[in-house]
């Protein structure tokens, strides 16, 4: 601010730009404030001399009337604040990292948040090296004291459920379609189903919902004994069929078996392709199967279409969640172990899949060592027809692609990223890993309190179910189901199955 003798009653005002003064160096800057009183002084005696010449310098010319106006404001900033407010940090070689703030964890004992240098006193020498207190949940550092207890109310929360809820309420058409369909005594529909347990309860829900698009009494499929694992159980060792029946009453009629009258009939047979419409199957099967009476689908995996009328969709539902309880052997067994799980806190249900089979039918390699991937590569050859994943493909872009399911390594890194707390307490779900417990050491290194069916259930427990890899697969479903947290280390059914049933049940 300048006041002049002619104008006593006007004021003038300067601002000086910001880029002006960010263009200024952070050194230049440093030197003024290392010996304010000096520059104030040789400053102010200047000033002196230069004001009592204004008649003759200053408004002879513009040019030093600006400089003039530009370094009084300049040095009024610096007297007035010291500090200088510049989008840049006051050290720029600082060694900090930054993370969105939803990343930034603080302890009551730390103030400094990450990535940021707090200067508790203005008077600390430049060259004093300032760090700020950063805990990186992600990399699963040293944890400061209390911070155990944030960790876990973010890493435990539990969402809102998105808002849906189930909705199995019938329409008026639906139910008085109910009565006709219900009523047939001609139409008989039997199912194979194959593969692992999840994929053979997919099949089972779109066989009732084919058996009623086509008005017929469902046949309790017939499970096909798996190439892989061997498992010769029926439907009735793993579900419970009573319930099943009494569930559906309203809805299909399922039988034990084919009734006396159709014994010797010749079934017509037919395979659908992928994601049919119920118009699709009305109009190939539906004439054969009213003069023959039964029908026998096979290979029913993703067949129907997932777009299906509401009320053919709800069936799906009510079949897939109330239906399909399983039997109470493994209901109860199932139910133990988890309560072991839960009596000592929240747990996380991590599905594995690093069987030999699954690097085999994926076309991936476990990565372990030369060793095991030579067992991968020579039984793929030798049984080309487990292959499932993409021929066209090596291995690499199937990795790259996302196709190849996570290594004890990467599901580390992964939960580390998750931020899982150290002491987290996990669930592993799946079958023996290719290349044993040793397989899982990088997994177990991070995360010590990792425990298997094996290790929660008590001697002789699970001697019923030896060699019943669908009864086992039951009961990591169950347990998987009850925790408060469920990963996947590959996409796949159960993980399909497990995400819906959170949102559904």
């Amino acid at each position: 601010m300048a006041k002049s003798k002619n104008n006593a009653n006007k004021l003038s005002y300067i601002s000086v730009p910001s880029q002006i003064i960010n263009s200024i160096s952070s050194s230049s800057l440093q030197s003024l404030l290392d010996s304010p009183k000096k520059s104030s002084r040789n400053t102010n005696s200047r000033f002196f001399i230069f004001f009592t010449n204004t008649n003759s310098i200053i408004f002879r010319k513009p040019r030093m009337w600006f400089l003039t106006l530009f370094l009084f404001g300049f040095l009024g900033m610096l007297k007035f604040g010291l500090t200088l407010h510049t989008p840049f940090p006051p050290y720029p070689c600082a060694t900090t990292t930054l993370l969105p703030q939803n990343m930034i964890s603080t302890t009551p004992h730390s103030k400094p948040s990450l990535g940021a240098v707090v200067r508790e006193n203005n008077d600390q020498k430049k060259d004093e090296v300032l760090l700020a207190h950063v805990e990186l949940r992600a990399q699963g550092l040293e944890k400061v004291e209390g911070d155990e207890g944030v960790e876990k109310s973010e890493f435990w929360e539990q969402p809102d459920g998105l808002g849906y809820k189930p909705c199995l309420s019938f329409s008026r058409d639906y139910r008085g379609a109910s009565e006709r369909v219900l009523r047939d005594r001609r139409k008989y529909l039997m199912v194979v189903v194959s593969g692992g347990l999840n994929q053979q309860r997919n099949q089972i829900v779109d066989a009732v919902v084919i058996a009623r698009i086509l008005g017929a009494a469902l046949v309790v499929p017939i499970l096909q004994v798996n190439v892989i694992w061997g498992d010769e159980s029926e439907f009735g060792d793993i579900f419970d069929l009573k319930h099943f029946k009494r569930v559906l009453a309203n809805d299909v009629r399922v039988v034990s078996a084919l009734p006396s009258t159709h014994l010797m009939t010749k079934p017509v047979e037919g395979s659908p392709p992928l994601h049919v419409t119920p118009s699709w199957i009305r109009s190939r099967y539906l004439r054969r199967f009213n003069r023959e009476g039964v029908l026998l689908l096979r290979s029913l995996d993703s067949r129907l279409s997932k777009d299906l009328p509401s009320d053919l969709q709800k069936l799906r539902c009510k079949v897939a969640f109330n239906a399909l309880r399983f039997a109470q052997p493994i209901q109860e067994l199932g139910d133990r172990i988890a309560e072991r799980m839960q009596s000592k806190g929240p747990y996380l249900a991590l599905h594995l899949r690093m069987e030999k089979d699954v690097w085999v039918r994926t076309g991936c390699l476990p990565g372990l060592s030369p060793e095991f991937d030579e067992i991968v590569n020579s039984e793929r050859v030798q049984r080309p027809e487990l292959l499932t994943a993409r021929s066209n493909m090596t291995y690499h872009e199937r990795k790259m692609a996302g196709l190849c399911p996570l290594n004890a390594v990467e599901v580390t890194r992964l939960l580390k990223g998750l931020g899982a707390p150290k002491n987290a307490r996990i669930y592993w779900a799946g079958g023996q890993p290719l290349g044993g417990k040793e397989a899982l050491l990088p997994l177990i290194q991070d995360f010590p309190h990792f425990y298997s069916k094996e290790d929660l259930a008590l001697p002789g427990e699970l001697q019923p179910f030896a060699n019943k890899a669908s009864i086992m697969a039951a009961i990591d479903y169950i347990i998987s189901e009850k925790s408060d947290v469920f990963m996947p280390s590959h996409g796949g059914n159960m993980g399909h199955a497990i995400q819906v049933c959170l949102l559904s049940c």
